[in-house]
């Protein structure tokens, strides 16, 4: 087990800067298209010197990638399009050799249809013990025929598919999958399943990592009986948020707690309900989770004052550090949604492709965005491409699209594909580096723009997004009043947000049209755009050093 960082008094996670690798899309090492843990590994000088704290990496175990990697075939191995168990070994030690923590994705709700475990499910039969390791239900109706709920896959369709029955090939058993087909549900119910996680905990335990981001944290546990959504006046959904699942989370606590160095968890939570949202964040359960709610809100001052406030209000009963994201491997990014008339951002609407997008104006946004979340209190995440202003990817082929929601929405949904597009580096042509001159990434549709936007490009450039963010960070980690701690609101124009952390810090954002004075200030630490004297023009923030009272 490679060691980890030194610990310090307070919580790395509390107040970390955590970066997200999507493994498949960061950098191809060996030239397949594909990107690798020798990608990873060989860009790990850096993250050091963007100047975040731990990397969380997208799964990177067997799969048949029918979700992008999120249908796991085997959680104890590394998938070969990535490279071998030994040289993820070997990250994890560079990494913390680095001062770098390894955070790794966990999906415990749902395998891939080719987990052995589930293979000999359908080998079984209906009755037997292997079958009850996942939800098989006979079907409605006078054959069967009918799935045996109305519950809705998240990608579109039933939640449930018929199987052959295993002596005669007839059409027999339904089981559940709230994603994709390949992507069968584990019978949280059964005690052989809660002891294989544990068990697959301690395995990346022991081998040095130091957390686990929890793929849809709330599904795990289904309501007794599985019944109709329709109609179903209990709270919560009959497929999400049982009482059952914070059991499950207490015991992995017990686990996570038994070795040193503050392990941690990072839960992938959608919860609106604040009560609920913080049982998941008591003392002997989790530790953190997602703040989707500032990733929704429109750029408005008002919502994001009342998001800001609302998560602190929510967080605050448990004692928990809330996390701040902007973009992820699953989400529009920012860089296009800020670029937008309506600004805002849900699921039920998320990809709306073809409205107009301002990519100068989104940009502009973005760079004032970072500079608020870097601000707030606690830990915040930076999706890999954040950091080099990238935006959303929308004019992907039809052929080339490969994101389950698109093909199960019958192209509905044109999917999460457009976040995803493999990062330029460096050139002037594609891969951008991303891969060795020649190669052809696995989502081979990088913009021709992208040439101005590698991290080659914005090193030598002070005024450069990426400039921005390695200054933002190394502000943040240097600055006593960041991170974990309180903030109080000051004073301002309605159009702006204004604040101090602990200390002499001040950050204000204005987010109307009309240029707004600075207060007294001893200093300008950093701006995300340039001021106009003393005054701070709209769509920019600006970090200061506050005038001694």
């Amino acid at each position: 087990m490679s060691e980890a960082p030194q610990q310090s008094a307070t919580p790395w996670w509390r107040d970390a800067a955590i970066f997200q690798v999507y493994p498949r899309s960061f950098a191809d090492g060996n030239g397949d298209g594909t990107g690798d843990l020798a990608g990873i590994r060989d860009r790990l000088p850096y993250l050091v010197e963007l100047g975040v704290d731990a990397l969380w990496i997208s799964p990177w175990y067997v799969s048949p990638l029918a979700d992008g990697g999120y249908d796991v075939a085997d959680y104890r191995d590394i998938d070969p399009a990535f490279g071998t168990l030994d040289e993820a070994g070997r990250l994890i030690a560079e990494a913390h050799g680095l001062g770098l923590r390894i955070i790794v994705d966990l999906v415990p709700n749902h395998c891939s249809d080719r987990h052995p475990w589930f293979r000999a499910a359908l080998a079984a039969g209906p009755g037997s013990a292997e079958r009850a390791l996942f939800h098989f239900r006979p079907g409605r109706g006078d054959e069967g025929e009918l799935p045996p709920n109305d519950w809705r896959s998240h990608f579109g369709g039933p939640a449930w598919t018929r199987v052959e029955q295993p002596a005669d090939g007839r059409p027999g058993e339904w089981f559940l999958h709230m994603f994709a087909p390949e992507q069968p549900d584990w019978n949280w119910e059964h005690p052989e399943v809660r002891a294989e996680f544990e068990s697959v905990l301690r395995f990346w335990l022991d081998l040095g990592v130091d957390g686990f981001r929890i793929d849809v944290t709330d599904h795990l546990v289904k309501e007794d009986g599985l019944p109709d959504s329709a109609g179903h006046h209990g709270r919560p959904d009959p497929w999400r948020d049982q009482e059952g699942v914070h059991e499950v989370y207490r015991g992995w606590r017990s686990v996570t707690d038994a070795y040193p160095g503050d392990r941690m968890f990072v839960a992938e939570l959608w919860e609106r309900d604040p009560a609920r949202f913080c049982r998941y964040l008591r003392g002997d359960e989790l530790h953190t989770a997602f703040n989707f709610a500032l990733l929704k809100s429109p750029w408005d001052p008002a919502a994001l004052r009342k998001v800001i406030d609302d998560t602190l209000a929510t967080h605050a009963p448990v004692g928990a550090a809330p996390t701040w994201v902007l973009s992820n491997h699953d989400t529009t990014r920012h860089v296009t949604r800020y670029g937008r008339a309506d600004s805002g951002y849900d699921f039920d609407r998320a990809r709306r492709f073809g409205l107009p997008v301002d990519l100068e104006l989104g940009t502009r946004r973005a760079r004032a965005a970072a500079l608020l979340t870097f601000a707030l209190p606690g830990g915040v995440y930076v999706y890999q491409g954040d950091e080099l202003g990238l935006w959303e990817v929308e004019d992907i082929p039809d052929e080339l699209r490969q994101d389950p929601t698109w093909l199960r929405s019958g192209g509905v949904d044109r999917g999460r594909d457009g976040c995803r597009v493999p990062l330029p580096w460096s050139g002037t042509e594609r891969p951008f580096g991303f891969g060795p001159e020649g190669s052809v990434p696995w989502l081979n549709v990088q913009p021709v723009e992208w040439k101005d936007h590698t991290a080659a490009a914005q090193s030598g450039d002070p005024g450069s997004h990426l400039a921005l963010y390695r200054t933002a960070l190394r502000l943040r980690r240097a600055e006593p009043g960041l991170g974990d701690g309180t903030m109080r609101w000051l004073r301002s124009d309605p159009a702006v947000l204004d604040f101090a952390r602990d200390g002499d810090f001040r950050c204000l954002l204005n987010l109307g049209p009309t240029p707004v004075a600075l207060p007294e200030h001893s200093e300008v630490l950093l701006a995300s755009g340039p001021l106009h004297g003393n005054w701070l023009p709209g769509d920019v923030a600006v970090w200061l050093r506050s005038q001694p009272s």
